[in-house]
Protein backbone atom coordinates (compact mmCIF):
# COMPACT_ATOMS: atom_id res chain seq x y z
CA UNK A 1 0.00 0.00 0.00
CA UNK A 2 1.49 3.21 -1.31
CA UNK A 3 1.51 6.26 0.10
CA UNK A 4 -1.32 8.40 -1.94
CA UNK A 5 -3.85 4.91 -1.31
CA UNK A 6 -3.39 6.06 2.68
CA UNK A 7 -3.62 9.55 1.56
CA UNK A 8 -6.70 8.86 0.07
CA UNK A 9 -8.05 6.69 2.73
CA UNK A 10 -6.83 8.63 5.37
CA UNK A 11 -5.85 12.22 4.54
CA UNK A 12 -9.05 14.17 3.00
CA UNK A 13 -11.50 11.63 4.93
CA UNK A 14 -10.53 13.32 7.97
CA UNK A 15 -10.59 16.32 6.76
CA UNK A 16 -14.14 16.11 5.21
CA UNK A 17 -15.25 14.82 8.87
CA UNK A 18 -13.57 17.56 10.63
CA UNK A 19 -15.39 19.92 8.33
CA UNK A 20 -18.30 17.75 8.93
CA UNK A 21 -18.49 17.73 12.21
CA UNK A 22 -17.57 21.43 13.03
CA UNK A 23 -20.23 22.67 10.26
CA UNK A 24 -22.82 20.06 12.02
CA UNK A 25 -21.42 22.19 15.50
CA UNK A 26 -22.23 25.59 13.97
CA UNK A 27 -25.81 24.62 12.34
CA UNK A 28 -27.11 23.07 16.25
CA UNK A 29 -25.59 26.12 17.85
CA UNK A 30 -27.39 28.37 14.99
CA UNK A 31 -30.96 26.40 14.91
CA UNK A 32 -31.01 27.34 18.73
CA UNK A 33 -30.04 30.51 18.81
CA UNK A 34 -32.50 30.91 16.00
CA UNK A 35 -34.93 29.34 18.75
CA UNK A 36 -34.60 31.38 21.39
CA UNK A 37 -34.89 34.72 19.34
CA UNK A 38 -38.22 33.19 18.31
CA UNK A 39 -39.63 32.32 21.63
CA UNK A 40 -39.32 35.95 22.98
CA UNK A 41 -40.48 38.01 19.80
CA UNK A 42 -43.50 35.19 20.60
CA UNK A 43 -43.50 36.09 24.48
CA UNK A 44 -43.41 39.77 23.31
CA UNK A 45 -46.27 39.61 21.25
CA UNK A 46 -48.07 37.81 23.47
CA UNK A 47 -47.47 40.74 25.97
CA UNK A 48 -48.72 43.15 23.60
CA UNK A 49 -51.90 41.45 22.88
CA UNK A 50 -52.46 40.99 26.48
CA UNK A 51 -52.03 45.19 26.87
CA UNK A 52 -48.89 45.71 27.55
CA UNK A 53 -48.22 47.94 24.23
CA UNK A 54 -45.10 49.20 24.66
CA UNK A 55 -42.89 46.21 24.16
CA UNK A 56 -40.91 46.03 20.77
CA UNK A 57 -42.01 42.30 18.95
CA UNK A 58 -39.14 42.01 17.19
CA UNK A 59 -35.57 41.13 17.44
CA UNK A 60 -34.61 44.23 18.37
CA UNK A 61 -37.05 43.76 21.15
CA UNK A 62 -35.97 40.15 22.06
CA UNK A 63 -32.21 41.42 22.95
CA UNK A 64 -33.07 44.58 24.78
CA UNK A 65 -34.95 41.85 26.76
CA UNK A 66 -31.81 39.65 27.26
CA UNK A 67 -29.48 42.65 27.70
CA UNK A 68 -31.56 43.45 31.01
CA UNK A 69 -31.47 40.44 32.57
CA UNK A 70 -28.60 38.55 35.01
CA UNK A 71 -25.58 37.51 32.69
CA UNK A 72 -27.83 39.16 29.78
CA UNK A 73 -24.58 39.92 28.35
CA UNK A 74 -23.26 36.60 28.31
CA UNK A 75 -26.61 35.32 26.41
CA UNK A 76 -26.32 38.34 23.64
CA UNK A 77 -22.81 36.79 22.51
CA UNK A 78 -23.66 33.61 22.86
CA UNK A 79 -26.53 33.97 20.85
CA UNK A 80 -24.26 36.01 18.21
CA UNK A 81 -22.00 32.78 18.24
CA UNK A 82 -24.64 30.89 17.40
CA UNK A 83 -26.05 33.09 14.41
CA UNK A 84 -22.67 33.40 13.38
CA UNK A 85 -22.92 29.10 13.24
CA UNK A 86 -25.60 29.14 11.51
CA UNK A 87 -23.87 31.65 9.09
CA UNK A 88 -21.05 29.26 8.34
CA UNK A 89 -23.35 26.31 7.80
CA UNK A 90 -25.52 27.62 5.14
CA UNK A 91 -22.00 29.29 3.13
CA UNK A 92 -20.69 25.34 3.44
CA UNK A 93 -23.96 24.23 2.12
CA UNK A 94 -23.63 27.22 -0.66
CA UNK A 95 -20.30 25.94 -1.35
CA UNK A 96 -20.27 22.20 -0.90
CA UNK A 97 -23.55 21.09 -1.17
CA UNK A 98 -26.24 20.38 1.44
CA UNK A 99 -26.77 16.44 2.53
CA UNK A 100 -29.21 14.66 0.46
CA UNK A 101 -29.28 13.91 -3.28
CA UNK A 102 -30.20 16.94 -4.27
CA UNK A 103 -27.79 18.76 -2.48
CA UNK A 104 -25.66 19.84 -4.65
CA UNK A 105 -28.03 21.26 -7.73
CA UNK A 106 -27.90 25.16 -8.26
CA UNK A 107 -31.03 25.94 -7.11
CA UNK A 108 -30.20 24.48 -3.35
CA UNK A 109 -26.85 25.92 -3.27
CA UNK A 110 -28.23 29.16 -4.63
CA UNK A 111 -31.16 29.31 -1.74
CA UNK A 112 -28.58 28.37 1.00
CA UNK A 113 -26.36 31.40 -0.25
CA UNK A 114 -29.11 34.02 0.08
CA UNK A 115 -29.85 32.56 3.73
CA UNK A 116 -26.18 33.08 4.42
CA UNK A 117 -26.25 36.91 3.73
CA UNK A 118 -29.61 36.70 6.10
CA UNK A 119 -27.84 35.35 9.19
CA UNK A 120 -24.89 37.07 8.43
CA UNK A 121 -26.67 40.13 8.47
CA UNK A 122 -28.64 38.87 11.58
CA UNK A 123 -25.36 37.33 13.31
CA UNK A 124 -23.86 41.04 12.60
CA UNK A 125 -26.44 43.13 13.99
CA UNK A 126 -26.32 40.76 17.13
CA UNK A 127 -22.86 41.32 17.54
CA UNK A 128 -22.68 45.01 17.24
CA UNK A 129 -25.77 45.04 19.57
CA UNK A 130 -23.74 43.01 22.13
CA UNK A 131 -20.77 45.03 21.82
CA UNK A 132 -22.53 48.02 22.72
CA UNK A 133 -23.43 49.65 19.28
CA UNK A 134 -27.35 49.85 20.24
CA UNK A 135 -28.26 51.20 16.97
CA UNK A 136 -25.95 49.04 14.93
CA UNK A 137 -29.44 47.12 13.57
CA UNK A 138 -29.64 44.37 16.20
CA UNK A 139 -31.29 46.37 18.38
CA UNK A 140 -32.82 48.92 15.78
CA UNK A 141 -36.97 49.37 15.47
CA UNK A 142 -37.45 46.96 12.47
CA UNK A 143 -40.64 49.05 11.69
CA UNK A 144 -38.58 52.50 11.15
CA UNK A 145 -35.97 50.48 9.73
CA UNK A 146 -38.56 49.53 7.25
CA UNK A 147 -39.85 52.60 6.36
CA UNK A 148 -36.62 54.19 6.18
CA UNK A 149 -35.64 51.34 3.48
CA UNK A 150 -38.87 51.98 1.61
CA UNK A 151 -38.37 55.23 1.21
CA UNK A 152 -35.10 55.33 -0.16
CA UNK A 153 -36.21 52.36 -2.45
CA UNK A 154 -39.14 54.49 -3.73
CA UNK A 155 -37.13 57.72 -4.57
CA UNK A 156 -34.78 55.97 -7.13
CA UNK A 157 -35.88 55.25 -10.49
CA UNK A 158 -38.56 52.18 -10.73
CA UNK A 159 -38.86 52.80 -7.03
CA UNK A 160 -42.32 51.71 -7.00
CA UNK A 161 -42.00 48.50 -9.03
CA UNK A 162 -39.03 47.45 -7.29
CA UNK A 163 -40.80 48.13 -4.09
CA UNK A 164 -43.56 46.17 -5.15
CA UNK A 165 -42.00 43.37 -6.23
CA UNK A 166 -40.20 42.47 -3.23
CA UNK A 167 -43.36 42.77 -1.85
CA UNK A 168 -44.49 40.66 -3.87
CA UNK A 169 -41.97 38.31 -3.35
CA UNK A 170 -41.92 38.04 0.32
CA UNK A 171 -45.70 37.65 0.06
CA UNK A 172 -44.89 34.49 -1.34
CA UNK A 173 -42.41 33.19 0.57
CA UNK A 174 -44.18 33.94 3.17
CA UNK A 175 -47.27 31.32 1.40
CA UNK A 176 -44.61 28.95 0.65
CA UNK A 177 -43.55 28.77 4.36
CA UNK A 178 -47.03 28.42 5.27
CA UNK A 179 -47.94 25.27 2.95
CA UNK A 180 -44.73 23.13 3.53
CA UNK A 181 -45.33 23.69 7.11
CA UNK A 182 -48.32 22.31 6.67
CA UNK A 183 -47.85 19.45 4.10
CA UNK A 184 -44.87 18.97 7.09
CA UNK A 185 -41.98 19.04 4.45
CA UNK A 186 -39.75 19.26 7.05
CA UNK A 187 -39.67 15.76 7.65
CA UNK A 188 -37.82 15.46 4.88
CA UNK A 189 -34.75 16.86 6.92
CA UNK A 190 -35.48 15.18 10.25
CA UNK A 191 -34.43 11.78 11.57
CA UNK A 192 -37.19 10.47 12.13
CA UNK A 193 -36.02 6.98 12.83
CA UNK A 194 -34.27 8.28 16.42
CA UNK A 195 -37.91 9.95 17.43
CA UNK A 196 -39.85 7.90 19.37
CA UNK A 197 -43.83 8.58 18.24
CA UNK A 198 -44.48 11.44 21.14
CA UNK A 199 -41.38 13.11 19.86
CA UNK A 200 -42.39 13.20 16.68
CA UNK A 201 -46.15 14.09 17.24
CA UNK A 202 -44.31 17.40 19.69
CA UNK A 203 -42.39 17.84 16.57
CA UNK A 204 -45.41 18.09 13.78
CA UNK A 205 -47.36 20.93 16.42
CA UNK A 206 -44.88 22.91 16.82
CA UNK A 207 -43.69 22.93 13.23
CA UNK A 208 -46.73 22.77 11.83
CA UNK A 209 -48.19 25.80 13.82
CA UNK A 210 -45.01 27.74 14.43
CA UNK A 211 -44.44 27.28 10.36
CA UNK A 212 -48.17 28.56 9.75
CA UNK A 213 -47.91 31.26 11.66
CA UNK A 214 -44.20 32.61 10.41
CA UNK A 215 -45.99 32.21 7.26
CA UNK A 216 -48.75 34.57 7.76
CA UNK A 217 -46.50 37.24 9.02
CA UNK A 218 -44.49 37.06 5.99
CA UNK A 219 -47.44 37.18 3.85
CA UNK A 220 -48.50 40.04 5.73
CA UNK A 221 -45.36 42.11 5.67
CA UNK A 222 -45.42 41.42 1.95
CA UNK A 223 -48.77 42.76 1.39
CA UNK A 224 -47.98 46.11 3.46
CA UNK A 225 -44.93 46.24 1.12
CA UNK A 226 -46.73 46.30 -2.20
CA UNK A 227 -49.34 48.61 -0.18
CA UNK A 228 -46.79 50.87 -0.03
CA UNK A 229 -45.52 50.73 -3.28
CA UNK A 230 -49.05 51.10 -4.71
CA UNK A 231 -50.05 54.15 -3.10
CA UNK A 232 -46.24 55.78 -2.78
CA UNK A 233 -46.35 56.13 0.99
CA UNK A 234 -43.21 54.40 2.82
CA UNK A 235 -45.09 54.78 5.79
CA UNK A 236 -47.23 52.04 5.08
CA UNK A 237 -44.55 49.68 5.14
CA UNK A 238 -44.42 47.16 8.27
CA UNK A 239 -41.47 45.94 10.15
CA UNK A 240 -42.25 42.78 12.17
CA UNK A 241 -43.51 44.74 14.77
CA UNK A 242 -45.78 46.69 13.19
CA UNK A 243 -47.20 43.67 11.33
CA UNK A 244 -47.89 41.99 14.82
CA UNK A 245 -49.38 44.36 15.72
CA UNK A 246 -51.42 44.97 12.91
CA UNK A 247 -53.27 41.39 13.18
CA UNK A 248 -54.86 42.90 16.67
CA UNK A 249 -56.98 45.35 14.86
CA UNK A 250 -58.39 43.15 12.53
CA UNK A 251 -62.04 41.36 13.17
CA UNK A 252 -61.24 39.03 15.51
CA UNK A 253 -59.58 41.60 17.89
CA UNK A 254 -56.15 40.75 19.73
CA UNK A 255 -57.06 36.89 19.65
CA UNK A 256 -55.36 36.79 16.39
CA UNK A 257 -52.40 38.19 17.44
CA UNK A 258 -52.50 35.57 20.38
CA UNK A 259 -52.51 32.82 18.14
CA UNK A 260 -49.29 34.71 15.74
CA UNK A 261 -47.54 35.06 18.54
CA UNK A 262 -48.15 31.65 20.17
CA UNK A 263 -47.30 30.39 17.18
CA UNK A 264 -43.69 31.87 16.78
CA UNK A 265 -43.59 30.43 20.77
CA UNK A 266 -44.20 26.84 18.96
CA UNK A 267 -41.42 27.72 15.93
CA UNK A 268 -39.15 28.67 18.68
CA UNK A 269 -39.65 25.41 20.54
CA UNK A 270 -39.28 23.60 16.79
CA UNK A 271 -36.07 25.10 16.13
CA UNK A 272 -34.94 23.69 18.99
CA UNK A 273 -36.28 20.41 17.68
CA UNK A 274 -34.44 20.88 14.61
CA UNK A 275 -31.28 21.59 16.59
CA UNK A 276 -31.48 18.18 18.31
CA UNK A 277 -32.74 15.75 15.16
CA UNK A 278 -32.03 17.50 11.61
CA UNK A 279 -29.96 16.22 9.31
CA UNK A 280 -26.82 18.35 9.05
Amino acid sequence: MDVSTLTSRGGPRTGREARGAATEGAARAGLSARGVIYLLVGALALQIAFGDGHRQADRGGALAEISGKPFGAVVLWALAVGLVGMAVWRLSEAVFGAGGPEGRKATKRLSSAGRFVFYAFVASSVLLFAAGSRGGGGGGNSDKQSKDMTAKVLQMPGGQWIVGLAGIGIAAAGVWIGVRAVMRKYHDKLKLGQMSRRARQAVDITGVGGGAARGLVFAAAGVFAVRAAVEYEPDKAKGLDDTLRSFAHTPAGPWLLVCVAAGFVLFGLFSFAMARWRKV
